[in-house]
């Protein structure tokens, strides 16, 4: 029971307090993100090395693989050998972080980019305009991060 409470007693921290930090392990924390996800313990689809990218980069253009506008904080570029696009992702790592609207993230993303060096197990992220839309999201730079498969969508990604 007291682990029970315990747990409940994190859950606002979950919705609100996350970081960009990896957090060190936190069993009774990973069991409850399961449960928000639906993910199964453990289960997590894959462990990507994470990039980021922004409008105004050499090569960055304002459309995805899918002729829809990229949406900071939103768009993911992958491998579509690993990852088809229109494939909605949760990188737990993500949760909580600052969105350009001033709303915090809720983890999800949508893969609807690639690029030419992501190959393989790695993932690249789009922060928004201009190289200061990266501050918030640095400290996951080069860091490999979970993702789940949590869906899939049609047409462009919201906004």
């Amino acid at each position: 029971m007291g682990r029970r409470l315990a747990a409940l007693a994190a859950l606002p921290l979950l919705a609100f307090g996350g970081g960009a930090h990896a957090a060190p392990s936190d069993p009774i924390g990973d069991l409850l993100m399961n449960a928000i996800t639906g993910t199964l313990p453990g289960s997590a689809d894959f462990r990507l090395k994470a990039t980021l990218y922004h409008a105004g980069a050499k090569g960055v253009g304002g459309l995805d693989s899918l002729g829809c506008k990229v949406v900071a904080m939103r768009t993911a570029a992958i491998d579509r050998n690993l990852i088809p696009r229109r494939t909605v992702l949760f990188i737990k790592e993500t949760v909580g972080l600052p969105m350009p609207d001033g709303s915090t993230h809720d983890g999800y993303w949508y893969a609807s980019d690639v690029g030419g060096a992501i190959k393989g197990a790695r993932i690249d992220l789009f922060t928004g305009i201009g190289s200061g839309s990266m501050k918030p999201m640095r400290p996951l730079n080069l860091a490999q991060l979970t993702v789940v498969k949590a869906g899939e969508f049609k047409g462009c990604p919201p906004r």
